[in-house]
């Protein structure tokens, strides 16, 4: 792909930098535009690796005053690709990766180029926690503005729910801070409405005590009885204490020495998760999860918190081929169940993971109109995380997904979760349906803080004119 970055000039954007400006002739500028997701292959004009705040505020003028394309790049670990551009600005974070825990102890402050490993190795350490992702080399930022569920979410929230503060870059270069107290309308809209409003260069978020050792929920069951285990998961964790975060799902055995020979690779229904509190308390209420059939496999027990947080690194490599949605579900009715055995049998690919986590605990109890995030009572999130090695079946792959999306619409409370997006396909009316009545507060917000839409290449919200 030709790009004419001489009618560009980035001369002009190293002038104003302290970090690097990448362009299509530098040596790095392959990897530089590389991201998590293998399916992406994009060329932007200039890739502005930034230092400091300042640096993302000159690049963002920068692209703005050229009317460019604008891309945000925090961990680049986005499934929908939207850390890159072609023929754009990539305003990139990933220099800048500070993690502190303030004197108090109450919250860590974590630079938008951080992932939640950088997060991890800091506060596990001294006991704390804030709701960070379920893979740790998933990048904080992208992640956090649109909700954000972890291991300990229906105990202590969503991300967003324990967003103290942001340091936030706007388009026109402004640099404010969004709290409760200051910028409200912008704090409020950064709780689920994404990349919207503006670049986030830092993060403030409530810490809460955790580890170091965890119970840990982890059992393999035969896939055959994927119908019965997923309802009798669903029974057993209907009211649970909010210290006990899980999900089910239908996946594959991993090919490793660990397991006898006759079920590597072997599909399977799993129930996996956390219990947030006294692992002894979480064997205990683990136990009817562990006795749901008779296990192929029982991985479950007390582990250090930090290897549990790192557990699914291995699963998501960078570089592989990746395509998810999800959704809410009005309730998890045996005819969902059903549909969702059904569904996963057909998967082309074994490295697919099916899984409905249970929601609902501290994040059932937060008000739709506190956060933009809006409705909260979709206690359960089914999502179709469609993962493969061969561009060959990119095709095969991606219909699947949308085909077995679509048919799971009709048990939906018509909410997605815009963290697996699919590739942004959603038009306005299905944004508009997601978020609710709080569509049209974003638009106002949006209006005030980014009125010519500069960010764009996200779940967009339009200004209202």
């Amino acid at each position: 792909m030709a790009i004419r970055t001489h009618d560009i000039d980035p001369a002009v954007l190293r002038e104003h930098l302290t970090g690097e400006v990448i362009t299509p002739d530098h040596p790095e500028y392959d990897d530089a535009r590389r991201v998590w997701n293998g399916m992406i292959d994009r060329h932007p004009a200039v890739i502005a690796r930034c230092a400091d705040a300042d640096d993302v505020a000159a690049a963002v003028r920068f692209a703005t005053d050229r009317d460019l394309p604008l891309a945000v790049r925090g961990g680049g670990h986005n499934v929908a690709g939207t850390a890159v551009c072609d023929g754009g600005v990539v305003v990139d974070l990933s220099a800048m990766r500070a993690v502190r825990v303030d004197a108090t102890g109450a919250t860590v402050h974590v630079q938008g180029g951080a992932t939640w490993a950088d997060v991890d190795a800091v506060t596990t350490p001294l006991g704390r926690a804030t709701t960070g992702g379920v893979v740790s080399e998933t990048g904080v930022a992208g992640l956090a503005l649109s909700g954000g569920v972890s291991h300990q979410r229906r105990r202590d929230g969503m991300t967003i729910d324990n967003l103290v503060s942001a340091e936030v870059v706007l388009a026109d270069g402004r640099r404010v801070r969004a709290s409760a107290d200051d910028h409200p309308d912008l704090y409020w809209a950064l709780r689920g409405g994404g990349g919207n409003f503006g670049v986030v260069t830092a993060f403030e978020l409530r810490l809460h005590d955790l580890g170091p050792e965890v119970f840990g929920l982890n059992v393999a069951y035969p896939v055959q009885d994927a119908a019965r285990v997923l309802a009798g998961w669903r029974d057993a964790v209907t009211g649970a204490p909010d210290e006990l975060s899980t999900a089910g799902f239908i996946w594959t055995l991993p090919d490793v020495e660990e397991l006898p020979a006759e079920l590597r690779g072997a599909a399977y229904v799993g129930v996996a998760g956390m219990w947030a509190g006294d692992p002894a308390d979480g064997e205990r209420a683990c136990a009817p999860l562990r006795a749901l059939g008779a296990p192929l496999v029982d991985m479950s027990g007390v582990m250090p918190y930090g290897d549990f947080q790192r557990s699914l690194d291995p699963y998501f490599p960078a570089g592989l081929r990746y395509y998810w949605k999800a959704l809410y579900l009005r309730d998890l009715a045996d005819e969902a169940i059903d549909l969702t055995v059904d569904w996963s049998a057909r998967r082309p690919s074994n490295d697919t993971l099916v899984i409905i986590r249970h929601c609902g605990g501290a994040i059932s109890r937060v008000e739709p109109e506190e956060t933009a995030f809006g409705d909260r009572s979709g206690e359960w999130m089914l999502s179709i995380d469609s993962t493969w090695r061969d561009a060959a079946d990119d095709q095969a792959n991606v219909v699947y997904t949308r085909e077995f999306w679509n048919e799971a619409v009709r048990f939906s409370n018509g909410q997605t979760y815009f963290n697996f997006p699919g590739f942004l396909e959603q038009n306005e009316v299905e944004v508009r349906s997601s978020y609710g009545a709080n569509h049209d507060r974003l638009a106002r917000v949006k209006a005030m803080y980014d009125p010519e839409n500069r960010f764009r290449l996200n779940q967009n919200i339009r200004p209202v004119s």
